[in-house]
């Protein structure tokens, strides 16, 4: 009987596997790992979690595929280098599979629907679990393990093994090997921060007019970033992004034993953009389209809920002049935003009248998309400084990375920059800006602010009121957009098809490109 069921059980994988494959897709590993439920009946599938996430649509992705083509034009000379190294963590799996054939990786011969192959396969699945799966420990935390360095067997002799947290005993253990050629491995480095830092880690070599070295920019360093603040005590990145289930539950749909501690393959984050994005351009893809609402709403919920407090102390009018403190505070274990430099939050202040009439605002988004008073998007050629204090509405605080060219211009183009203008997304709780590491630091006026420091911003308010009038309510918000105006602007610009489909894929959500973190209100006393 147990020889007919595991026979059944083969029958049912979608693809065959076969010795010396270094990777497999995922809807291998779908056939056992969805269907399960909690004690409570909540669905515990992985790979419904995964599919519709960045990590599993991260080779699909509009706005990175029109980077990508947009750095080739930029820099045509250095075209095979980029699609290379763009591949490794975005389509990983090729990447690997390529480079231990001794061959480099591409990206836009994978892409489209006329490509096939199984390598195609491979680097349509993204971050997929094989890859993740397979990561050893041997240079974790180490230089060489960032910008994609992580380290898998690629000698096509070596058995598959699946690491993860559990100990899997048989007869599941044989089950899987034979059904999938992976052989379960209990190792604990699945779950450390030092792990998700090989891919998130990115040290970005700028080139110049030929091609060649021009400096280095740490484009994305949000495990720096935790090393620098009292998370790393406490929290690894898993436990805020892979949220563990509550109580016992199965790993597996069949022969699993409860565990304590599964963790869910939401990867919540800070991109609902690009999931709108799938959905207006229809783009074929494992995700169904309530997949892709559910991630939407799970990301915006979780950065509602677990990213920023605001609060407004002190407010008061004396002499005509309203003056307040506003306190943001920044709840995650890494700068706020965090990882790719197009991310800004900016605060949002209005002032109302007894009749509620707006007497003052600040931070206002226009129907282009652009924030009222902010000076890099009415002009790409400048930024708005750090504000310690706001007065006028010309003045918006806006936390964002603004990157720099070796001219130090302006600049969207990972590429050519070499440098940061302004730094001054809000730290995390213990950070000290006075001894950060370079690769971290805080760039611009923030830095002479004492009122920025780790864990907060303050930042204070003296409004100068028209003459008779009484204001009555302070409001304020911290709101979050995963691509800035300029950043769009800048790519909608490039002639190519990718940018052209990022441009649809962007109008389509423009309504809907901003997530408000946190809001406050005060009643203010009469003057």
């Amino acid at each position: 009987m147990k020889r007919i069921f595991l026979l059944l059980l083969l029958a049912w994988f979608p693809t065959a596997a076969s010795a010396g494959d270094l990777f497999l897709t995922s809807d291998n590993c779908m056939a056992c790992h969805n269907g399960m439920v909690s004690p409570k009946v909540q669905d515990l599938s992985l790979g419904t979690d995964w599919r519709p996430t960045m990590m599993a649509n991260a080779a699909r992705d509009p706005y990175w595929q029109a980077g990508v083509r947009r750095e080739t034009l930029d820099h045509p000379k250095a075209k095979a280098a980029i699609e290379h190294e763009c591949s490794l963590c975005h389509m990983p799996m090729a990447h690997v599979q390529g480079k231990a054939l001794g061959e480099d990786e591409a990206v836009f011969v994978n892409l489209g629907r006329a490509a096939t192959g199984k390598r195609v396969l491979l680097a349509q699945d993204g971050v997929s679990c094989t890859v993740c799966h397979q990561i050893q420990s041997d240079n974790f935390g180490k230089p060489e393990s960032f910008v994609g360095g992580f380290s898998v067997d690629t000698n096509p002799a070596s058995p598959r093994w699946a690491k993860g947290p559990f100990d899997v005993k048989d007869p599941v253990g044989r089950v899987m090997a034979s059904a999938a050629l992976f052989t379960p491995e209990k190792a604990s480095h699945l779950r450390s921060s030092e792990l998700c830092a090989t891919c998130h880690t990115l040290i970005t070599q700028a080139l110049d007019g030929d091609g060649k070295p021009a400096g280095r920019l740490p484009e994305q360093v949000p495990y720096q970033e935790w090393l620098e603040s009292s998370f790393r005590q406490s929290n690894t990145c898993a436990d805020c992004h892979m949220p563990k289930v509550v109580g016992d539950a199965p790993m597996a749909n069949l022969l699993s034993e409860p565990r304590s501690g599964l963790s869910r393959h939401e990867f919540l984050g800070g991109n609902f953009m690009v999931p709108g994005m799938f959905k207006a351009l229809r783009d074929p893809m494992p995700a169904l389209g309530q997949d892709l609402d559910r991630d939407i709403e799970k990301t915006r919920t979780y950065l509602s809920e677990k990213a920023a407090i605001l609060s407004i102390a002190h407010p008061a009018i004396v002499d005509g002049k309203l003056t307040a403190m506003l306190i943001v505070e920044n709840l995650a274990g890494h700068k706020l935003p965090t990882a790719y430099p197009s991310r800004r939050a900016w605060l949002h202040v209005v002032v109302k009248d007894a009749s509620g009439v707006t007497i003052f605002e600040s931070g206002a988004l226009d129907s282009a998309g652009r924030i009222v008073g902010n000076d890099n998007d009415a002009d790409g050629t400048r930024f708005e400084p750090h504000h310690a204090m706001l007065a006028t509405p010309g003045e918006v605080q806006i936390y964002e990375a603004v990157l720099g060219d070796a001219q130090g211009r302006v600049t969207t183009g990972l590429l050519s920059a070499t440098t940061y203008l302004k730094d001054n997304r809000i730290l995390p709780r213990g950070f000290d800006k006075t001894k950060a590491a370079a690769e971290v630091a805080v760039r611009g006026d923030a830095l002479a602010d004492r009122d920025f420091v780790g864990g907060a911003d303050r930042v204070g308010l003296s409004i100068v009121l028209p003459k008779d009038t009484t204001p009555m309510s302070l409001y304020a918000e911290l709101v979050y957009e995963p691509i800035g105006y300029r950043w769009a602007e800048n790519l909608r610009a490039v002639d190519s098809m990718e940018s052209k489909r990022f441009a649809r894929g962007h109008e389509a959500m423009r309504a809907r490109s901003f997530q408000r973190l946190a809001a406050a209100m005060a009643n203010l006393p009469s003057p």
